[in-house]
């Protein structure tokens, strides 16, 4: 219980003066506590005998008279004793012995004085229970004041976060709502953009299938004469365009539109510029009609000639001077019609690579609009969450304002509440220590009143009166241990016993009496609601602080069990805002990949940790993480100069033979040649596993579109040219023979095809063996985009080999498509007289038939 305060009493007597003595006992209680204030309001024995020896020392009998007549107990028998006790002191020894009336004086003091001693004690009992009462009634004033400032502050901490909360909010809202705006004018923009480039490629797609319809060879549309092409620069611009002679196909040509369309027709008529092999010229284009002229009579009487009335030759513009078109059509240059199916070839690769642009810049639409969407989902729940934070910290400020509010309000009220109750305590002490002394000054007025009485009567009285005296009070155990709230304390049982019996004085007082106790306020312990969740870091890197809050539902009262943290914090984002990643040390330099030709050793480190923020991390290709170097710089042995190197391990191998159009016969032979002596490579070990595949296209538009159009009807390989010459097989002799008996298809080249083939193929390969995609081409695939999905699927399950022939093949892009690393993937030949030559095989066979063990030659299939 806290320490009641109080103030000097400057107690005066009521109804009655005090003499000097008793004024005295009025006393001080400043600074004193709670159990020495509850011993003066309590009076204990040794106080009131204090009380009484020194009002006593000063009684006198006419003071005694004096405080009896101004005192309730005054009666007329009572101022007939005192009378006879005034008188008698006047004059003592004329008085007679036995003086009647002494007795009934005598009898009737010690009621009086029995009467005096139980208001006396009365007093002091209603005194200790209002003290009681009072100070437990305070005590829940202060336990309710200090409950109501732990809420406050609780609320206050609540709104400097709410507040805290809303400014940050506010300044997040409106710089996410213009991210939004940007975004979305951004994504329109480029989205314009994209699709004006569609439209563009869609419309040269339109144009290169009326130009394809136009040329097709088997439907014959364009009945005219030969058809030419002319190579033709200007003087000025040193541009060079492409022209055909025929108006109409030159028409179409013209109406191409997109930069892409025209590098197209460009590159591919190209060779027909430059003299290639292959490029046989034997054939008109476009056949001329053919149809049946009837018989009918031929007349020998021909008219008689008339002669031609001359034309005007002095209309010429520039009048005689070179015109502009003569100066372009000077570096002109024409060539006879190809045969057409060569053309046609060259117009369908003009028109895959217009399909590739479009199929990519779908998928880039696709994209664009995927992450649009995406980023402006993001913002919108971003800037939708920050509005809901925004929301919920204005109500969370509300409520802890009000509740901040209430609280102080609440405590406001207490506090007057308890001031009162405080005012009221000090009157009621005042009014009470008044009384002791009241109570105790008519006792020893009573008591010297009687005494005189009995000296009186003569006979050597010594006028000593044993009035009855009975112990303190012994309580028992309290009912209850506190009060709870909303009722009161528990009652307690009072006994005492008498210390001396009454010698001619006053009787005993009542030996039980009943008090209410344990009237402080049962201890009501604190309670928490949740934790909140956790805060945004105050910093997205470099180290922040997070925290997360809890209200106090219920504060601490009347010594009960404390409050907890109402607030916890944590560091967040500790990591430093820019840090590079953390690589490991360099390993140890791996066995050499080829066991002759030149291979390589390679050594390379990982990433420890992560880069932080915009901190840089080199890739995992490049010379900072991964370093080759050569070994094994030496010359295959061969038995023969005519024969490759062969090969003597387990190997599944799917080889693929290109038989486009655009080979030509001398390409077509030795190609044949490079491949039978691949396949001797693995004639005399008897653990290589075969395939082969001979892959091209339909040499006109119908066909291509069947076969990689959007159709779903299902399509014959063969006739979309990927004829499977072999399975897997270990009969080598058995593959040269079909290689022998293979015919030049001469068609396009849909090698995405050849490529998706060869995957299902490898599925039927052995399970402990290494497999492997070999890859014969001269030039450009019927598509880029698709050879390049294809290429990345087969790398998934196989190692990716490409030889291409000739400068025209797409180098590259046939890089990008090999398994990496591609210098040890790619052979390039740079002639088809070349290709025919062992050594080229024996550079194929040094790449993926090395001795050493399968388990260091694992290469990445990214």
């Amino acid at each position: 219980m806290a320490l009641c305060q109080l103030i000097v009493l400057s107690l005066l007597a009521t109804g009655f003066s005090l003499d000097e003595a008793a004024q005295g006992q009025l006393i001080t209680i400043e600074g004193l506590t709670i159990e020495a204030m509850e011993q003066v309001v309590s009076r204990s024995e040794e106080q009131h005998q204090k009380s009484m020896d020194a009002i006593s020392s000063t009684m006198s009998i006419s003071k005694a008279a004096e405080v009896l007549q101004k005192s309730t107990l005054s009666t007329p028998a009572l101022v007939q004793a005192t009378d006879i006790a005034l008188a008698g002191n006047a004059q003592l020894r004329k008085q007679p012995k036995g003086y009647a009336g002494l007795d009934g004086a005598r009898k009737l003091l010690n009621d009086m004085i029995f009467e005096s001693m139980t208001k006396y004690d009365a007093e002091i009992a209603r005194c200790t229970e209002f003290y009681s009462q009072q100070c437990a009634a305070m005590e829940v004033c202060r336990g309710q004041i200090s409950a109501a400032n732990y809420i406050a502050a609780n609320s206050r901490k609540l709104i400097l976060d709410s507040q805290s909360t809303i400014n940050i909010c506010e300044v997040d809202i409106p710089e996410r709502e213009q991210d939004l705006k940007q975004h979305i004018l951004k994504c329109k923009h480029e989205l314009d953009k994209l699709n004006k480039r569609l439209k563009i490629v869609m419309g040269d797609i339109a144009v290169m299938t009326m130009i394809l319809e136009m040329t097709d060879c088997e439907k014959k549309l364009l009945q005219t004469k030969k058809l030419s092409l002319l190579k033709c620069e200007d003087p000025c611009t040193k541009k060079q365009s492409l022209q055909f002679d025929e108006e109409g196909l030159q028409a179409k040509v013209s109406q191409l539109q997109s930069t892409v369309s025209h590098s197209l027709m460009q590159d591919t008529f190209a060779d027909l510029f430059e003299g290639i092999e292959g490029m046989e010229e034997t054939e008109s284009l476009l056949q001329t009609n053919t149809q049946q002229i009837p018989n009918k009579t031929k007349f020998n009487n021909p008219p008689v000639p008339k002669t031609a009335v001359p034309a005007n030759p002095c209309n010429d513009p520039d009048m005689g001077a070179p015109s502009a078109a003569d100066k372009r059509a000077a570096k002109c240059t024409i060539k006879k019609s190809p045969q057409c199916y060569k053309l046609q070839e060259r117009f369908l690769l003009i028109q895959a690579g217009i399909q590739d642009e479009r199929d990519e810049l779908l998928e880039e639409i696709d994209m664009m609009e995927h992450y649009c969407e995406e980023t402006k989902a993001t913002l919108e729940t971003e800037i939708q969450n920050d509005k809901d934070t925004l929301a919920e910290a204005q109500t969370k400020l509300a409520g802890a304002t009000e509740k901040e509010a209430t609280a102080g309000e609440t405590a406001r009220q207490i506090a007057a509440e308890n001031a009162q109750l405080d005012t009221d305590l000090r009157k009621q002490m005042k009014t009470c220590s008044t009384n002791y002394i009241a109570f105790e000054t008519e006792l020893c007025a009573l008591k010297k009143i009687r005494g005189e009485l009995y000296k009186m009567k003569g006979g050597g009285h010594s006028a000593f009166f044993q009035d009855c005296e009975v112990s303190k009070w012994d309580p028992e155990e309290c009912t209850k241990v506190c009060a709870e709230a909303g009722s009161k304390g528990g009652e307690q049982k009072l006994t005492r016993s008498v210390l001396t019996h009454p010698n001619g004085g006053a009787k005993c007082l009542p030996l039980g009496a009943m008090r209410s106790c344990n009237n402080q306020p049962c201890p009501v312990n604190c309670k928490l609601s949740t934790w909140s969740g956790w805060s945004k870091c105050s910093a997205k890197c470099g180290g922040g602080v997070s925290q997360r809050l809890r209200e106090v539902k219920q504060a601490m009262k009347y010594k009960g069990k404390p409050c907890g943290p109402t607030s916890e914090a944590v560091s967040c984002n500790g990591q430093a805002c820019e840090a590079n990643c953390e690589l490991s040390s360099w390993t140890k330099w791996s066995l050499c990949s080829k066991d002759c030709d030149g291979g390589t050793m390679k050594r390379q480190k990982f990433v420890k940790k992560a880069p932080l923020g915009a901190g840089e991390c080199a890739d995992e290709w490049s010379r900072k993480r991964l370093q080759y170097k050569k070994c094994n710089v030496k010359r295959c042995e061969v038995e023969s100069a005519n024969h490759p190197l062969a090969c003597n391990r387990s190997l599944d191998v799917v080889l693929l033979i290109d038989g486009s159009g655009s080979l030509g016969k001398k390409g077509w032979d030795a190609e044949m040649v490079a491949a039978k002596s691949f396949v001797e490579a693995f004639s005399h070990s008897g653990k290589a596993n075969l395939a082969v595949i001979l892959y091209s296209g339909p040499r006109t538009w119908g066909g291509v579109r069947k076969c990689t159009g959007r159709n779903a009807k299902k399509v014959d390989p063969i006739k979309c040219g990927i004829i499977t010459i072999t399975h897997f097989t270990e009969d080598m002799a058995k593959v040269t023979n079909l290689i022998n008996g293979l015919t030049w298809p001469k068609g396009s080249t849909l090698t995405s095809l050849a490529l998706m083939t060869a995957k299902d193929e490898l599925a039927l390969g052995r399970k402990n063996s290494l497999s492997n995609v070999i890859v014969f081409t001269d030039g450009r695939p019927l598509s880029y985009r698709k050879t390049g999905m294809a290429s990345k699927k087969v790398r998934k399950s196989a190692r990716l080999v490409w030889v291409p022939v000739t400068k025209y093949a797409p180098l590259a892009s046939i890089k990008k498509w090999a398994t990496r690393r591609w210098q040890e993937n790619v052979v390039t030949v740079s002639s088809f007289k070349d290709l025919a030559k062992p050594y080229v095989v024996t550079h194929i066979i040094a790449n993926i038939c090395p001795s050493i063990s399968q388990n260091t030659l694992k290469m990445s299939r990214k």
